[in-house]
């Protein structure tokens, strides 16, 4: 059992999606909304893991795909696709991503007693981006460790716009 996935009754509401086949969850606190996909601009020599900004309620926001953290090629949108904008905390702020996603399902509970650290080896993913793995009803679901692939691979944040500005 992973113990910061310990919160009251020993349960984690998530929501739960899925990027190339695999299926990820994020703590459902974080999420803000959940929107098909949005017109984003590119921005020109930004770090591949967040390359474009869409508008989200009048706010340009940051675009990132968790995809490319964990290796995975991106596919072509579908009429599954969807951005999902979460309210994170960095440095030192509260700032609004979106996550590009293949498909979301369901905001659902991950027990603490079905999680455990990553395996140290034989995972094809970079541990240190794994949270935790839960399973349920056979599945094995991701819980992404966002500190760490944002601090890795999100590169100068400058494109991540705090939500309370001073």
């Amino acid at each position: 059992m992973v113990d910061d996935m310990n919160q009251s009754a020993d349960a984690l509401q998530v929501l739960t999606f899925d990027l190339h086949g695999e299926t990820f969850a994020l703590e459902a606190g974080l999420v803000r909304e959940v929107l098909d996909l949005t017109p984003e601009t590119a921005v020109p020599g930004s770090a591949p893991f967040v390359s474009a900004v869409i508008n989200f309620r009048g706010r340009v926001i940051p675009l990132a795909d968790l995809r490319l953290a964990f290796g995975l090629a991106r596919g072509a949108d579908t009429i599954d696709s969807r951005i999902v904008v979460i309210e994170y905390e960095l440095e030192g702020g509260s700032t609004l991503v979106g996550l590009r996603a293949d498909k979301v399902h369901e905001v659902t509970s991950l027990e603490a007693v079905d999680t455990e650290e990553a395996p140290r080896v034989g995972l094809r993913w970079r541990t240190d981006f794994i949270r935790c793995l839960a399973r349920r009803d056979g599945d094995l679901i991701v819980v992404p460790d966002l500190g760490q692939i944002f601090a890795t691979k999100g590169g100068a944040t400058g494109a991540v716009v705090p939500l309370h500005q001073a």
